[in-house]
């Protein structure tokens, strides 16, 4: 059959979709564009509401077009009617199944080759299978995208994921460094350690993320790895350890604590379990560690109740911490979470202050961009850009373009920053300085 997969969200979101894409290849299907496809697999997100109406739009139309439609992903968990109610057809793969989707392809092209009418199937797990040690067709060949957990322990007012993975399911140490010493030994160079939140990892068994991620250290091989999100509320119990385990030199020195907001009252109402006391002492320890960190965070604009005078604080914390990078959302009321129910602001209101925030952002950015021309030191090759140039990276995660022929994803080389765009910065090579990857 021919086959046309998309997906939405999160890295963990992507994670899945690489397993589904190895599983439609191993039966032979065909990967084909949205025109070609008989077969419609929507990996779905329902963090927003703009993202929630494009899904419910595209299996709606692809249905009305006679494809079948698959929907895996956080949707199913939470809005399975709404679903329905846009096509009724959809067969339904639930977020802890997702190495499954071959069940369902198998079902319908055995249906269709007797004539039949392709009856609906719904699959679902309890618990999460298929997540660790199983084959990817990956987005790029150099990174790796390892799912730690799933699920989460705490519940933001604002946040429908809970509802949708459930509560907090670490998966097995073992499990995790079979995956990655596999991913390694397939060529991989970058990890990329995913989850609803990662310094939430282990709170449920005991065995915590910087244990793990000294185990990691330990693998052989020339690769590097970035952790991904965690929330101030879970790093600050495991604080010292973390800046212990981060001392390793496979591990990017890149810190992506989203705070939502910077208001007390704020954060109170989105059930954000932090103060802003212990951001500020988690970002100065690490700072103070590592003097090159990246500073990655989260910012939502526009919760129910955030006046001017939050707002505000919000902007002063961001102008002060100077994050590298910032992800700004309006705020969208989600079902199945407390704050649906909480009165919104004029939709105006977000609006202006998204727009404001970004220029404050842009500008931020823009002052410590400049700073870093003329920077020399080493950076690690991670992948090879669309132009068959390669982008690399410094221990802070910092993203350099170099033209350099000889240079292969893997391997060190030292580098002078001459010039920066708004999206990486670029380099000139000083010389090749470790060993090229096995």
């Amino acid at each position: 059959m021919k086959v046309y997969l998309e997906t939405f969200g999160c890295s963990a979101s992507q994670a899945s979709a690489e397993v589904m894409l190895a599983a439609i290849e191993k039966l032979g299907h065909e990967l084909v564009t949205p025109e070609e496809a008989e077969v419609y697999v929507c990996n779905s997100c329902t963090v927003k509401y703009t993202t929630e109406q494009k899904i419910l739009y595209k299996i709606r139309h692809m249905g009305e077009l006679g494809v079948e439609v698959i929907v895996s992903g956080c949707m199913p968990e939470v809005q399975l009617e709404e679903i329905l109610n846009a096509n009724p057809k959809a067969h339904i793969l639930g977020v802890n199944a997702v190495s499954r989707l071959g069940e369902i392809l198998s079902f319908i092209e055995a249906a269709q080759k007797k004539g039949l009418p392709v009856r609906q199937m719904r699959l679902s797990a309890p618990k999460p299978i298929g997540f660790l040690n199983v084959s990817r067709e990956r987005y790029n060949s150099n990174i790796h995208i390892c799912q730690i957990s799933q699920g989460c322990n705490f519940a933001c007012s604002y946040c429908i994921v809970k509802k949708a993975r459930g509560k907090l399911q670490s998966f097995p140490p073992e499990a995790i460094l079979e995956d990655i010493r596999r991913a390694v030994s397939e060529g991989c160079r970058e990890i990329w350690l995913t989850s609803q939140d990662d310094s939430q990892y282990g709170m449920d068994t005991g065995f915590r993320l910087p244990a793990l991620l000294e185990q990691i250290s330990e693998i052989p091989g020339d690769f590097k790895v970035r952790v991904g999100m965690m929330n101030p509320f879970s790093v600050l119990p495991i604080l010292d350890e973390l800046l212990e385990a981060f001392d390793s030199d496979k591990v990017y020195k890149l810190l992506h604590l989203p705070i939502q907001s910077a208001s007390h009252s704020v954060l109170k109402r989105m059930n954000r379990l932090h103060k802003m006391e212990a951001v500020d002492l988690i970002i100065r320890k690490f700072r103070a560690r590592f003097k090159d960190l990246s500073l990655f965070t989260d910012i939502i604009v526009g919760f129910c109740g955030e006046k001017d005078a939050d707002f505000e604080k919000t902007v002063e914390w961001i102008k002060k911490y100077r994050p590298d990078k910032v992800n700004i959302s309006r705020y969208s009321p989600r079902p199945h979470t407390k704050a649906f129910s909480y009165r919104n602001l004029d939709s105006r209101i977000p609006a202006k202050r998204s727009h404001f925030l970004h220029r404050v952002c842009e500008q931020v950015k823009l002052e410590s961009k400049q700073e870093f021309l003329g920077w020399q030191g080493r950076v690690f090759a991670s992948k090879y850009t669309q132009v068959g140039d390669i982008l690399a990276r410094t221990d802070s995660y910092r993203p350099v373009v170099i033209s350099c022929p000889e240079l292969r994803p893997g391997q060190s080389i030292d580098v002078e920053i001459t010039d920066t765009t708004p999206g990486y910065f670029l380099g000139k090579s000083l010389g090749i300085c470790g060993k090229k990857a096995a």
